[in-house]
């Protein structure tokens, strides 16, 4: 690794936070995956829970600031992804600390099945783990994370717009399982059908608590539709997932929330944003005519190991 670049490891989100604060608060848009989950998950530990429990994972997860020569944060990666292989997480990432990362996990016997974040640094981490194991790196997907400075909101159509109520939270708890299977379909991949597992009514609960989850609530009462609008993580507030049942699909409703959720953000003074998955043309498309500008590529990258399932 560059002798200028140094890797600090965290166990626990707070200190973490506490440590690259200052580099999300710089690139709050950049950092907004990384910021909200740890936050979300500092406060977790504060109310004395802890779902990673949940995950059965065969690692403690960990959070990672990367210093330069001064003392400097310049990125901050982290593996808290409750659904399998347990993917890394990263802002922009110097090569060299990619390569050190991948090392330093290599060194200690925890295997990185997945990387997902910005480009290049992401791909940088994943190719050098499967150096290191043998393996090969598979993109598995390919997203674009996006923001929207001003936003146009289209005609609303019929019914309204309302939080999640926790008498919603099975329903919800469905939404977010099929939306996983469905965007798969929808560019055009063999649907995971594991890869909504992680979600439980616990932390489907926790997230109607917090006030994040929309329903649009047709005129007869019929729910037809399901956008999350995430608590703002260093004044930026981050936009799904996006699901509308196949049967709902064609009236607009997406178009409508997701404007319509954004111009509240803006309005209350935070920045927006959200990921595409670029493979699916319709969203790529019905979110730059509400106004979001792509911002910058990512990609998640599954590590195949030999001998492993």
């Amino acid at each position: 690794m560059d002798a200028d670049l140094t890797l600090e490891f965290f166990d626990t989100p707070q200190p973490f936070l506490d440590a690259a604060g200052e580099l999300l608060a710089a690139n709050p848009v950049l950092g907004s995956v990384i910021a909200s989950v740890s936050q979300r998950t500092a406060r977790e530990l504060a109310d004395g829970r802890d779902s990673w429990a949940e995950a059965h994972a065969p690692f403690e997860r960990w959070w990672v600031v990367v210093r330069d020569g001064s003392g400097e944060v310049v990125s901050a990666v982290m593996r808290t992804a409750p659904f399998k292989p347990h993917p890394s997480f990263s802002m922009p990432l110097p090569d060299p600390a990619a390569r050190a990362l991948a090392a330093a996990l290599h060194e200690r016997g925890e295997v990185l099945g997945g990387a997902n974040g910005a480009l290049p640094g992401a791909a940088v981490l994943a190719r050098s783990t499967a150096e290191l194991v043998g393996g090969e790196v598979v993109t598995d997907k390919a997203t674009r994370l996006w923001e929207a400075t001003s936003v146009e909101v289209p005609p609303a159509p019929e019914g309204r717009l309302r939080q999640a109520s926790e008498d919603d939270a099975a329903l919800v708890l469905a939404w977010f399982e099929a939306f996983h299977a469905e965007a798969d379909e929808q560019a055009g991949r063999e649907p995971d059908p594991t890869a909504g597992e992680h979600n439980t009514l616990d932390s489907v609960l926790v997230r109607i608590r917090e006030g994040v989850e929309w329903l649009w609530e047709l005129p007869d009462g019929t729910v037809a539709h399901l956008t999350g609008s995430g608590l703002p993580a260093y004044g930026v507030g981050r936009i799904g997932p996006v699901y509308t049942p196949k049967e709902f699909r064609g009236r607009g409703i997406a178009s409508y929330v997701v404007g319509e959720l954004t111009r509240r953000g803006l309005e209350a003074g935070h920045r927006m944003c959200l990921f595409t998955d670029r493979a699916n043309p319709t969203s790529n498309k019905i979110y730059a005519g509400l106004g979001y500008e792509p911002t910058v590529d990512m990609a998640e990258h599954l590590v195949t190991v030999p001998g492993t399932p």
